[in-house]
């Protein structure tokens, strides 16, 4: 009898050793926009990284096997404008304040495994937000650094342009290379344009793009200036499809005509990135809705993630990308803006794709079909059938999030 339980052990054992693969992912449809792959494959993790795509692996070779079958796989979505560095000063907005959300709670549920901080942190209060936010969070967390030093603390802080060094914002960046992808430009008032040449000056210095929310002035600074003669091939133009009370911020759609400026298209032939930045107040479907028809999709889809976005019309990553769908562009372009490309916006290469070798981040999503209402901040709404909801996130290997149990043996993997 002895033997025959030591015969057992040793073929058990034996078997087990003999699983290259810890985590398998079968069925799904992988889009990985970087290898022009779009078609049924299964993908193999081992040790924290992609170790094979083919389009049928055997489960027996995995410790544990994900049932993927009618879902999307996709390489882990990147937000590159949300807010995070939350903490507990009152008065300090998204600043180590109060309406910054913690990453973790709202980013493995909708898919997300790595988040930019867009400009919460200026280079006086970074190592404070890489203390306890970077260091500290599951999420992988990038900063865009503020070009103010006091970060985003609002008001008078975010107006004073003599805390704008773009000298020691550039020094604070190159000594924390890992943690900062870029610089932020946000909330400013007036008809000058020192805060986004200071900015573009700390990004020169530090090889790094630049990101702007054009604040605001009346009348509004000219965009066309802003794209052609101030910001740089690869910078940033974030809030693209808005449109701002009072006149304040010139837009990219004509209201009137529905058409898109033509300095714009010449701006995306040059290299400005257009990104979403959703927000609270910064969508407007009446800019949006033409620009698709036109095929002037973003460049970029990110959430402007604080509690009061996610609380209004933006909820959250999935349902701004559903709005892209529902407004007509189609599947692999939205996973393409949410993954390859703004890996390639920030520099960071090394994530957005799902190439053999690669950091295993993982988004896992369904369509849900139903009856769905997309609104913006006026209320505008437009109906959909089809809706994104994340069923499982995989980041470095190790699943993060699971909605309905699709992994097989449940545990720890």
């Amino acid at each position: 009898m002895k033997n025959a339980y030591l015969l057992f052990f040793c073929l058990f054992t034996s078997s087990v050793l003999a699983q290259p693969y810890t985590l398998l992912i079968k069925g799904g449809r992988l889009i990985d926009p970087k290898n022009n792959i779009d078609a049924l494959m299964d993908i193999a993790i081992a040790d924290g990284k992609i170790a094979r795509v083919a389009k049928d692996i055997d489960a027996k070779d995995a410790k544990q096997v994900v049932d993927a079958k009618g879902m999307y796989v996709t390489p882990g979505l990147i937000d590159i404008h949300g807010h995070v560095f939350y903490g507990t000063a009152a008065n300090h907005y998204l600043s180590n304040g109060l309406s910054a959300v913690s990453p973790d709670g709202f980013t493995f549920r909708v898919g997300v495994t790595t988040i930019v901080d867009a400009g919460g942190a200026g280079w006086k209060s970074f190592p404070m937000f890489k203390e306890n936010v970077i260091l500290t969070a599951k999420t992988r967390v990038l900063s865009l650094m503020n070009i103010v030093g006091e970060g985003m603390r609002g008001g008078v802080f975010e107006q004073d342009t003599a805390d704008m060094d773009a000298k020691m914002a550039a020094k604070v960046a190159l000594e924390n290379k890992n943690d900062v992808v870029g610089f932020k430009v946000a909330h400013f008032q007036g008809p000058n344009w020192k805060p986004v040449d200071r900015a573009v000056e700390a990004g020169t210095l530090a090889n790094i793009p630049v990101m702007v929310d054009f604040g605001g002035s009346n009348p509004p600074l000219p965009l066309e200036d802003l794209f052609l003669k101030h910001l740089r091939p690869g910078d940033i133009y974030t809030h693209a499809y808005t449109l701002l009370p009072g006149n304040v911020r010139e837009t990219i759609v004509d209201e009137e005509t529905g058409t898109v400026k033509p300095f714009v298209w010449e701006a995306r032939k040059r290299g400005i990135v257009f990104d979403v930045g959703y927000g609270g107040a910064s969508f407007n479907f009446s800019q949006a809705i033409p620009a698709i028809k036109s095929k002037f999709y973003p460049t970029t889809i990110s959430t402007d993630l604080h509690t009061g976005s996610m609380n209004g019309s933006m909820k959250d990553i999935l349902s701004i990308m559903s709005k892209f769908v529902v407004m007509g562009q189609d599947v692999p372009g939205v996973i393409r803006a949410s993954t390859w490309t703004p890996a390639q916006v920030i520099k960071r290469e090394n994530l957005g794709h799902l190439s053999v070798g690669a950091i295993a981040d993982v988004a896992i999503l369904s369509m849900r079909e139903g009856n769905f209402g997309f609104y913006d901040k006026t209320g505008y709404k437009v109906k959909g059938k089809q809706k994104f909801e994340c069923e499982m996130t995989i980041k470095g290997g190790k699943i993060v999030y699971d909605l309905n149990g699709i992994v097989s043996p449940m545990g720890n993997n």
